[in-house]
C-alpha cells in the first residue's frame, strides 16, 4: 500500500511514477475523498471539544448552585444534545470515507524505484548477463519436454483432465521422484544459504492475501473455497511474509530469512490460449520460495543477494540461464524493483522465466503492518520485504527433460540430483 501522506503531501511525484507503469492511475478520487475525510475529522473534532466544554459548564454552574431546571442548564443541555446528533451523523461518514480511501489505495500499485528501466512491456526488459553458455545442448533434435515426458511414462496429462481438468498433470514413477529430489535438493541449498524452513498453511484467509497485494485486485486469479474466508496459496511468498502481519519486530530480529516448499495453485485466468501444453502454466505446480524481511537500510544489497541464492540452484544444476531486470510496464503489482531469471528451452528455442525476485521496499509490510524498533529510539519503522522463486520446481524440471536429453531419448540426471534421485539416467518407464 503506497503511504497516504506522501499522496496527500507530494501527489505529482507519485503520480508520476504511477505514469511509469503500465495502466490508467488517477490519485484525484483520494484525494478528494481524503480532504473530505478531514475536514469532517475537523469539524467533529471542534464539535467534541465544544461537548466536552458544555459538559464541565453544567458541572461548574450546577456546582455553584445553579436549578438544574433553569433556563441556563437546559439552553446548554439542548446544545449538547444539538451536538451528540450532529456527531452521530459525521462518524459513520467519516468511517466510510476511510473505508473508501483505504480501497482505493489497496488497488493502487507499488511504485517503481528510480533505477526501475522505463518501458512498456515485457520486450523492453533490460538483459542483465546470461550464464552457461557452455553448457548448451549439442542435440540438434530435441522434443519438447511434455513429449519426452510422455515417452517415458514419467508425465501424464491426459488421465489428469480425466481427474480435474486440463492445466494439470500427473508425475509417474521417476517423473514424481524427480519432482521430489528436485523440491529436496532446492530445500537443503536454500537452508545452508540460511533461509529457515518453514511448512506453512496452504489454506490462507482473505486478510492474508490482501496483505501481500494479491487481494483485492487480483482476486479472479485464485481459487478460492466457497464455503470458508480461505483461498488456495499461490505461491508461499504468501503465507510466509504474513506470518509477521500485525507484529512490531525488534530490529536485532532483522534480517529473516525463510524458505517454503509448497504446491502452488493459480487460475492463470489472463493466459487463455498461452502455454497449453507442458509444464509451464498449470493450475497446480510446486514451488520452493524465499522470503526476506529486511532494514531498509539493507534492502538493495539483500535484493542482488536474494537473486543470486535463486541463480546458484541453475548453476548447481548446470542449467542455463539469463537475468532480465523488469522494465516499469512488466512490473509486478507489488514489487519496486524486479529480476526474472529465465532459463533455457532449447526444443523452443527460447528463454523462459522460471524465477522473479522481487523488491517490495514497504509496500506489503504497510498492508500487512509489519513493523520494527531499534533499540533506543522513539517509533517504529515499516520492514523491507523481499521474494523470489529458489525455483519454481515444475519449470525445472522441463528444463532438465530438454537441456539434458540425450538422442537416444534417455535423461541424463544432473551429477547434483543423482544422491538424491538414486540413478544417473531417465529410462522409458515399463508397465
Amino acid at each position: 500500500m503506497l503511504d497516504l501522506k506522501q499522496i496527500r503531501e507530494n501527489p505529482q511525484a507519485v503520480q508520476a511514477q504511477l505514469n511509469r507503469r503500465s495502466g490508467d492511475y488517477d490519485l484525484e478520487p483520494i484525494l478528494i475523498r481524503d480532504r473530505q475525510q478531514r475536514e469532517l475529522e475537523a469539524t467533529r473534532s471542534q464539535l467534541q471539544a465544544r461537548s466536552n466544554e458544555i459538559g464541565k459548564l453544567i458541572g461548574q454552574k450546577m456546582k455553584a448552585g445553579s436549578d438544574p431546571q433553569g433556563a441556563a442548564i437546559l439552553v446548554l443541555k439542548e446544545e449538547g444534545n444539538q451536538i451528540k446528533t450532529q456527531l452521530s451523523e459525521l462518524e459513520p461518514r467519516e468511517k466510510e470515507y476511510k473505508a473508501e480511501i483505504e480501497g482505493l489505495l489497496l488497488n493502487l500499485p507499488n511504485l517503481p524505484r528510480l533505477s526501475t528501466p522505463d518501458g512498456k512491456n515485457e520486450t523492453e526488459n533490460v538483459e542483465v548477463r546470461r550464464w552457461g553458455d557452455e553448457y548448451l545442448p549439442k542435440n540438434d533434435n530435441i522434443l519438447p519436454h511434455w513429449e519426452i515426458g510422455e515417452k517415458l511414462g514419467i508425465l501424464d496429462f491426459e488421465r489428469s483432465v480425466k481427474v480435474a481438468r486440463s492445466r494439470f498433470v500427473s508425475l509417474l514413477g521417476a517423473g514424481a521422484a524427480l519432482e521430489r529430489a528436485l523440491i529436496s535438493f532446492m530445500l537443503d541449498c536454500q537452508t545452508a544459504a540460511g533461509y529457515g524452513e518453514v511448512l506453512p498453511p496452504l489454506l490462507i484467509n482473505s486478510e492474508t492475501l490482501t496483505g501481500t497485494g494479491q487481494l483485492p485486485k487480483f482476486a479472479e486469479e485464485s481459487f478460492r473455497c466457497q464455503d470458508d474466508d480461505l483461498w488456495l496459496t499461490p505461491t508461499a511468498e504468501v503465507p510466509l511474509t504474513n506470518l509477521y502481519r500485525e507484529e512490531v519486530l525488534e530490529a536485532s530480529q532483522l534480517p529473516i530469512y525463510h524458505c517454503a516448499y509448497t504446491p502452488c495453485f493459480r487460475r492463470e485466468a489472463g493466459s487463455y490460449g498461452k502455454d497449453t501444453r507442458g509444464l509451464i502454466r498449470l493450475h497446480q505446480f510446486n514451488k520452493v520460495e524465499l522470503v526476506k524481511l529486511v532494514h531498509p537500510e539493507t534492502s538493495e544489497a539483500e535484493h542482488e543477494t536474494l537473486v543470486r541464492d535463486a541463480e546458484a540452484i541453475l548453476q548447481a544444476l548446470k542449467l542455463p540461464y539469463r537475468v532480465l531486470e523488469l522494465c516499469t510496464g512488466d512490473l509486478g503489482f507489488s514489487a519496486a524493483k524486479c529480476y526474472d531469471l529465465e532459463v533455457w528451452l532449447p526444443s523452443s528455442g527460447t528463454y523462459r522465466e522460471i524465477s522473479s525476485c522481487s523488491n517490495c521496499w514497504d509496500f506489503q509490510a504497510r498492508r500487512a503492518s509489519i513493523r520494527f524498533k531499534e533499540a533506543g529510539k522513539k517509533g517504529t519503522q515499516f520492514v523491507h520485504t523481499l521474494n523470489g522463486s529458489g525455483l519454481a520446481v515444475g519449470r525445472t524440471m522441463s528444463a532438465i527433460l530438454e537441456n539434458y536429453q540425450q538422442p537416444e531419448g534417455t535423461i541424463q540426471i544432473p551429477d547434483v540430483l543423482q544422491p538424491y534421485l538414486k540413478r544417473e539416467v531417465l529410462i522409458p518407464e515399463s508397465g
